[in-house]
C-alpha cells in the first residue's frame, strides 16, 4: 500500500473506516426497538435517517418557514432554522439533476463530502508531518469515536471538508482563494464566528511578526515537508497582510450571514437565536451552561470550580510539544474553537459531536510517538469509543421522564 498515490491510500483507509462504523450501525440497528421513527429492527438507511437528518430532509423538501411557528403561549418551537441551508440546498439540486430519493441524496452527500475532507485534511496535515505521520493523523480522524456521524445525512461532514480546506489555505497563505470556501463554510454549520476570530488574531499577529523584525516584508516560501528542520517563518508581505486583513472581514460578514438570512424572511432579528435556544429550554447566556452542567454532575463546590479547571487542562494540552508543532494558525483556530464552544454551547451529549472541528489536534496525537503500537491502539480504542457513541446515543431508547440522549 505504500507504493500507491498518496490520495488512494488515505481514500482507501478512509473506506475502510466508514465500512467499519456501516458494520456498527447495521448490529446497533437489530437491537433497535420501537422508536419515534420507524418499526423495531430497521434497515440501515433508515437507521441513519434519524434525529437531526429529518430536519435536513424537512428544509429540502419544504424549506424554511417565513413565520417562526409558536405555542399558545407565544414560544418559538422547533423548527428548520436552527439548521443551515447549504447541505439541504446542495441535496435538492442533485435530487433535481439525478432524480434521486432526497434521503438517499443527502447521505450519499455526506459520505462524499467525508471522503473529500480526509483528502484536504492529510493535504493540511502535510504542511506539519512526513507522509506516514499524516496518514496516521488522518486515520484517527477517519475513526474518531463520532466520526459515523460523517456517513449520515448531517452537515458534519460538508462543513468539515469547507473548514479543512479554508484552514489549508490559510496555511499556505493564500487569503484570496480562502474567502469564497469561508463563505460556504459559514452557510454550512456554526464554525464562522470561530473562524473570524481566528483570522482576525492571526492577521494581527501576522501584522506584528512582519514589522516588529525591522526589515522589509519578504516573499512567503513554501515551508518543507519533514517533521523537523523546516524553513523558518518569513514575514507577510503587504498584499498578503491585506489579504489577510480582507479574510479577516469576509470572514466577520459571513458569521452573521445565517442569522441575517432568518431575520430577513421572518421579520424576527432574533429568529435563528429563538430557534437554535429552543432545544436548551432557555435563553442563550454565555458561559452559564456550563457551570450549570458542572453544579449538576459535580455538586455546587466542584461543579463551579469544573469550567476552570477544563480550562486550565485544554491550555496545557495546547501548549504541550506535539501540540505546538501543529504551528501558529491551526493551534489559533483550536482555542477560537473551544473559545466559541465556551461561551455559547450548552454542554451535552451532542457536544462529542461538536468536537469534529479540533481534527488538528489528531496530528498533534499522532506526533506523540512514531510507535505502531501506540498508534495502532489509538485507532482501536477509537472504534470501540464508536460503538459506545452508535449504542449509547445514536439509537433510541426512552428515558423515564421521556425523550432519550441525542447524538
Amino acid at each position: 500500500m505504500a507504493r500507491w498515490p498518496w490520495w488512494v491510500q488515505v481514500g482507501a483507509l478512509y473506506v475502510a473506516a466508514r465500512l467499519v462504523s456501516a458494520c456498527i450501525f447495521m448490529a446497533a440497528a437489530l437491537h433497535q426497538g420501537v422508536n419515534p421513527w420507524f418499526p423495531a429492527k430497521p434497515d440501515y438507511w433508515s437507521f441513519v435517517n434519524i434525529w437531526d437528518a429529518r430536519w435536513y430532509g424537512e428544509a429540502l423538501q419544504n424549506g424554511y418557514p417565513e413565520v417562526l411557528p409558536t405555542d399558545g403561549a407565544g414560544h418559538v418551537q422547533e423548527n428548520a432554522w436552527a439548521f443551515y441551508a447549504l447541505f439541504p440546498f446542495l441535496g435538492r439540486a442533485v435530487a433535481g439533476l439525478t432524480g434521486m430519493h432526497p434521503a438517499f441524496t443527502l447521505t450519499l452527500i455526506a459520505m462524499l463530502a467525508g471522503l473529500g475532507a480526509a483528502l484536504v485534511i492529510y493535504r493540511l496535515f502535510r504542511h506539519k508531518a512526513s507522509h506516514r505521520t499524516a496518514l496516521w493523523a488522518t486515520v484517527f480522524v477517519a475513526t474518531f469515536p463520532v466520526s459515523p456521524v460523517l456517513q449520515v445525512p448531517y452537515a458534519e461532514s460538508l462543513n468539515l471538508l469547507l473548514l479543512a480546506a479554508a484552514l489549508l489555505l490559510v496555511v499556505e497563505r493564500r487569503y484570496l482563494w480562502a474567502m469564497p470556501v469561508v463563505v460556504l463554510m459559514c452557510l454550512s454549520r456554526p464554525t464562522g464566528v470561530p473562524f473570524a476570530a481566528m483570522v482576525g488574531l492571526l492577521f494581527l499577529y501576522r501584522l506584528w511578526q512582519t514589522y516588529s523584525a525591522g526589515r522589509e516584508p519578504a516573499r512567503w516560501e513554501a515551508p518543507g515537508t519533514g517533521e523537523a528542520g523546516r524553513t523558518g517563518p518569513v514575514p507577510h508581505s503587504g498584499g498578503q497582510l491585506w489579504s489577510l486583513a480582507g479574510l479577516t472581514a469576509v470572514s466577520g460578514v459571513g458569521a452573521l450571514m445565517w442569522p441575517a438570512i432568518a431575520w430577513a424572511v421572518t421579520g424576527d432579528i432574533q429568529a435563528y437565536t429563538k430557534t437554535e435556544t429552543v432545544w436548551r429550554g432557555h435563553d442563550l447566556v454565555p458561559f452559564k451552561p456550563w457551570f450549570d452542567t458542572g453544579i449538576l454532575l459535580f455538586g455546587p463546590v466542584l461543579g463551579v470550580l469544573a469550567p476552570f479547571l477544563f480550562v486550565a487542562l485544554f491550555t496545557l494540552l495546547m501548549m504541550c510539544r506535539p501540540v505546538q508543532a501543529l504551528g501558529t494558525e491551526l493551534r489559533l483556530w483550536c482555542a477560537c474553537y473551544m473559545g466559541y464552544l465556551l461561551i455559547f454551547l450548552h454542554p451535552q451529549t451532542s457536544t462529542f459531536r461538536m468536537l469534529l472541528p479540533l481534527f488538528p489536534l489528531a496530528l498533534g496525537a499522532a506526533l506523540v510517538s512514531r510507535s505502531r503500537a501506540y498508534r495502532g491502539t489509538v485507532v482501536i480504542m477509537f472504534v470501540l469509543l464508536q460503538i459506545v457513541w452508535i449504542v449509547w446515543l445514536w439509537a433510541w431508547a426512552p428515558l423515564p421522564g421521556g425523550g432519550d440522549y441525542p447524538p
